[in-house]
């Protein structure tokens, strides 16, 4: 599986995005923040027999929006969570597989003022209801991934004195990565490299933050014990440019 804020899909396409589906051949794709309709994918997105296409757009147009490209044909999708302020901004796809369920979420920013950080926190409280829900009435395990647009621990960015203030480390928001975990879910990058520096997924495009490797823990798997044993590895792509963000990949025995 494999999950990635490509920061609008057009723009990805064109600096190798299709590339690397070659290279890494993931079973299952997530992508955030498209920034497209199903009607403005390239052609060769939609062209490769390979996979799948299921995806939601926002009702503004340009912004957010996830998709996922899968190998195996879904049991169920659902494109809402039906809560209609989220829903209209294309934030969420549940995949229901034989073995599992997969939540591709697309986490609000935010903002510098922090004037979204209610907004994002009341979402991620939908998700994780919504997560808990699936496990209790369909009796299967869920997978939880996406941009959370949160470091949760100092670990997980370059610079933490400095961002203490700043949306995506603010102590609200790295309270509800608290919450998640301490409602079973388990951060599985973190679980294999538990005291590692230096693994990030996003860095800002100024200053040569990338380069430089000042960046930020933003992309996430997670999921409960129950599958924790069948997971082979969790890695981060930083090698893998297209976007400001980089691909998290988890190789799970289903």
């Amino acid at each position: 599986l494999a999950s990635w804020n490509v920061n609008g899909i057009r723009s990805c396409i064109n600096k190798g995005y299709l590339d690397w589906i070659l290279q890494e051949s993931p079973d299952i794709i997530s992508l955030q923040e498209t920034k497209a309709s199903p009607q403005q994918f390239p052609s060769a997105l939609v062209e490769n027999s390979d996979y799948q296409i299921f995806s939601v757009s926002a009702k503004k147009a340009g912004y957010s929006g996830v998709l996922v490209q899968t190998k195996e044909q879904p049991l169920l999708v659902k494109n809402k969570i039906d809560i209609k302020k989220f829903d209209d901004e294309g934030r969420t796809l549940i995949c229901e597989y034989e073995n599992f369920i997969l939540i591709n979420s697309y986490y609000p920013n935010g903002q510098r003022d922090h004037n979204r950080v209610p907004f994002k926190l009341e979402y991620s409280d939908a998700i994780l209801e919504l997560a808990l829900k699936l496990i209790k009435e369909k009796k299967k395990e869920v997978v939880l991934c996406g941009d959370f647009n949160t470091a949760h621990h100092e670990i997980d960015l370059a610079n933490p004195e400095s961002n203490k203030k700043s949306t995506g480390f603010l102590p609200i928001e790295r309270k509800w990565m608290d919450k998640l975990v301490k409602s079973g879910f388990i951060d599985v990058f973190r679980e294999f490299n538990p005291n590692q520096k230096g693994h990030y997924t996003w860095w800002t495009y100024r200053n040569n933050c990338r380069e430089r490797n000042i960046g930020w823990r933003l992309d996430y798997f997670f999921l409960r014990k129950p599958l924790l044993s069948k997971v082979k590895s969790c890695r981060i792509a930083p090698e893998v440019s297209g976007s400001d963000h980089c691909p998290v990949i988890l190789e799970i025995d289903l």
